[in-house]
């Protein structure tokens, strides 16, 4: 954003060490806070009955959490937690609300992010209706590596299992098939993207609009 934009909430900012599992949104309760994460890996979950839940998007080093204060609404029916701990700033909503009523500058930026987390959301929806599991796999590990710092990720099979709505032993037969052609290596808790071309191409098209969305809009 801009230095006057940023300046219109910079002195609300409050420095934010963002735990493993710490909650940043609770599902249709007031939203108080919005976070711009800085590092780290936050999950958006939406939960149905029967204690069925799936992952609709990430948020990473290129977000914030928080989307219903932009919009214009106060509660939401994502679970929104860290699934890597991070670093981040964090502002009242109220606070971000006053800003956004000065600056049509700014409520245009973080509108801007709002439609990319739209797409991305969308192709969620395309990858769980006509994904197989490694390409949904592939296309999960690409987006935690997108948002995230160097080529580790600190993320167990049971709660990539989790996060994809599919069975852990799913997640490991995919890892080895991937660890077996060069495009990752693994040990206990921790996958190492070593071949990222090869990683876009098991995506197999599921992976690549979001990301060029984001980049039409936020890097020219």
């Amino acid at each position: 954003m801009s230095d006057s934009d940023y300046a219109e909430i910079a002195l609300d900012f409050k420095d934010q060490t963002l735990s493993f599992r710490q909650n940043l949104q609770a599902i249709n309760r007031q939203v108080g806070a919005v976070y711009f994460l800085e590092s780290g890996l936050a999950s958006v979950v939406v939960i149905g009955g029967q204690r069925r839940h799936a992952e609709v998007a990430l948020v990473g080093s290129k977000g914030f959490v928080g989307l219903p204060v932009v919009l214009g609404v106060d509660h939401s029916p994502y679970e929104i937690f860290m699934q890597v701990e991070g670093k981040g700033k964090c502002v009242n909503a109220k606070d971000l609300r006053a800003a956004l009523a000065k600056s049509p500058t700014l409520l245009r930026h973080l509108l801007r992010y709002v439609h990319v987390f739209g797409v991305q959301t969308a192709y969620t929806a395309l990858a769980n209706a006509h994904g197989k599991l490694e390409e949904r796999l592939a296309r999960w590990l690409l987006m935690a590596h997108d948002r995230s710092i160097g080529q580790e990720l600190m993320l167990t099979h049971e709660f990539l299992a989790l996060m994809l709505g599919v069975r852990r032993a799913g997640v490991t037969i995919g890892l080895q098939h991937f660890e077996d052609k060069g495009i990752v290596a693994t040990a206990r808790g921790c996958i190492e993207i070593v071949d990222r071309e090869g990683l876009e191409e098991s995506a197999n098209g599921l992976y690549g609009q979001p990301e060029a969305e984001w980049e039409r809009l936020f890097c020219q």
